[in-house]
């Protein structure tokens, strides 16, 4: 089976050809949009803080700026740690080719296509997700200002924008150059968020193809005319085995590679997004309610999300891992040959050694852990609210 570009990863490698993270792309160009794209990141994070400088240094001031300026390093931390581990990912994209090139079973590749298939379907969803939430954005800024005019003075209004920044130049005179400025790096953002988040999720899912085969495998290997037990069924038995514990090793081995090639991504992501989170959740309930609301409530949205799928593909893992023992333990190993039950029981102690995705050493990838970091949140959102109070 031969894993192809465009059959597998074709939404994913437009997006990342956009951002230039394409690892089979590295050229002249890509390294161009690696500079445009840190130039933009930069100058808008420079922008922010240089808020302080011509604004009073309120407490209202200071969540304002944190509250969008703490989401948006999510997408800058996924960006260049991305661009930082270009060959290992490249190494993970080459090492799932030769997983695909060696299986030759119909059932294993329908079994390899149903994850990929699934695969695409959190990459379209979460790609037509972030043109909503541009066209949203898009919209939201042009309602500030659709009215320019203040009726009861005659007089025109300040421009008003989504993001507290400062430029040093005239807002009215340099308007649209500002606002190209701050639609520049909201678009990269969403574009980086998307294709690198997608690319990750499609990972994961071929693992979790890999661990469903190697349950596959395990079945199919005891199944194979247990009453009858001459040399050939005994010996397609050991083999069956030896090729699902195969296939397991190597899903767990290329687990631990993806962990540890974006593991200072993922820990940026889920403490960033516990931040984003509690300061976001306390600009909603301390503002009044206008137009300018939907950022807090957006990024408290997205905070949560980006929290959501990164534990639940860790818990997807451990659920497949989970599935290829419980597999073993349903199957009818009692009625097979001594031998072969002492393989199945060999292959049952690995259950002994509880399998976690540890990040950073201090998160473990469940859905428990997203309930922990939303209850977090919460906390930390309630402590700020009262210290205003």
């Amino acid at each position: 089976m031969i894993l192809k570009e465009d059959q597998y990863f074709s939404v994913n490698r437009i997006l990342l050809l956009i951002i230039g993270l394409w690892p089979y792309q590295q050229s002249n160009f890509a390294r161009f949009q690696h500079i445009f794209i840190s130039i933009i990141f930069t100058t808008y994070i420079i922008f922010q803080l240089t808020a302080f400088l011509t604004l009073r240094c309120t407490f209202e001031v200071l969540m304002n700026v944190l509250s969008c300026m703490i989401y948006m390093t999510i997408p800058i931390i996924e960006y260049n740690t991305f661009c930082f581990n270009i060959e290992g990912v490249k190494d993970l994209l080459i090492q799932l080719q030769h997983i695909h090139n060696k299986l030759t079973n119909k059932n294993e590749i329908a079994i390899m296509k149903k994850y990929v298939c699934t695969a695409k379907h959190y990459t379209v969803g979460l790609t037509t997700l972030g043109v909503y939430c541009l066209f949203a954005s898009v919209v939201v800024q042009f309602s500030l200002n659709m009215t320019n005019v203040d009726l009861s003075t005659n007089k025109s209004r300040p421009y008003q924008f989504l993001f507290t920044m400062e430029y040093f130049i005239d807002r009215e005179k340099y308007f649209y150059l500002i606002l190209l400025h701050m639609n520049a790096a909201i678009y990269v953002a969403a574009i980086v968020a998307t294709a690198i988040g997608t690319m990750g999720i499609a990972y994961i899912y071929h693992i979790c193809g890999m661990f469903r085969i190697a349950s596959y495998r395990i079945e199919n290997a005891i199944n194979i005319d247990i009453l009858q037990t001459t040399l050939k069924n005994k010996i397609l038995m050991i083999e069956g085995i030896i090729c699902a514990v195969d296939i397991h090793r190597q899903a767990m081995k290329l687990n631990r590679h993806f962990i540890s090639t974006l593991e200072i991504m993922l820990f940026y992501i889920l403490a960033c997004g516990v931040f984003s989170l509690s300061l976001n959740l306390f600009q909603v309930a301390s503002s009044e309610y206008n137009i300018l609301l939907f950022l807090p409530y957006g990024f408290a949205l997205l905070a949560t999300l980006h929290m959501f799928l990164a534990n639940l593909m860790g818990q997807i893992i451990i659920d497949h891992n989970n599935h290829v023992f419980t597999t073993a333990y349903n199957v009818q190993w009692y009625k097979t040959p001594l031998h072969i039950q002492r393989m199945i029981l060999f292959l049952l102690q690995r259950r002994t050694k509880e399998f976690k995705i540890r990040i950073g050493k201090l998160f473990v990838a469940s859905m428990e852990c997203f309930a922990t970091l939303v209850k977090a949140s919460i906390s930390y959102f309630t402590v700020i609210h009262s210290t205003r109070l």
